[in-house]
């Protein structure tokens, strides 16, 4: 079934990054939207697309799970395909999007089809469940990998990331005080969400010139 898309940045644009959904919230939800204009304000283009339960959601409004991670890793990839994009391409996705991104990143740059992954708040593990880790994949990732993640994100906080065994291709930019939607506690940090998207976006566009 093809898919709609909301594009965001400019045409022209060298790299385009095609992010997808977390597993409760919409391609047109306001941080989506908050996160795809800092990025295009980067000179980035950015290709946003939902996976088929959500968009059923929309129609029926019914509230169905997400269905099981290989058909979401199979959509994914046909939406690459469908896109047939040019230049630079980053798969990217918030939440369980980083996740099923991360899933299918070395087999589409096997392919030459990508040449980065970037997760935005990525699911390391149930929230209160430490021992389900998500992260066996991510131990021999051969991928070109920025994982953008709060200090306090209650899927993987930076004490508990700091122990798992990575790959040398992630680096993780770490938002102090940040949680699952990077937001900070002002009134204990005196940080802004606002602050902490300007970081993501600028360092996005610095990983992303660097890529091949």
């Amino acid at each position: 079934m093809p898919h709609d898309f909301l594009i965001t940045g400019r045409e022209d644009a060298g790299i385009t990054i095609v992010l997808a959904h977390g597993a409760g919230g919409a391609m047109d939800t306001t941080w989506m939207e908050t996160i795809s204009e800092a990025l295009a304000g980067k000179g980035l283009r950015v290709v946003r697309f939902e996976f088929d339960y959500m968009s059923t959601r929309r129609v029926s409004g019914k509230r169905a799970p997400p269905p099981r991670t290989e058909l979401l890793n199979q959509e994914f990839e046909a939406v690459i395909d469908e896109l047939g994009l040019q230049g630079t391409v980053v798969i990217a996705g918030k939440s369980m999007g980083g996740r099923v991104a991360s899933m299918i990143a070395d087999n589409l740059r096997d392919r030459g089809k990508i040449s980065g992954l970037l997760c935005l708040g990525y699911p390391f593990h149930p929230i209160g469940r430490p021992e389900s880790l998500r992260t066996a994949h991510l131990e021999e990732m051969k991928t070109p990998t920025l994982i953008c993640q709060g200090t306090r994100d209650l899927f993987g906080s930076r004490e508990e990331v700091s122990s798992y065994k990575l790959s040398e291709m992630i680096e993780i930019l770490w938002l102090e005080d940040g949680d699952h939607d990077f937001r900070p506690r002002k009134a204990v940090s005196g940080l802004t969400l606002a602050a902490h998207v300007a970081t993501v976006a600028e360092s996005v566009a610095r990983w992303t010139a660097a890529l091949r």
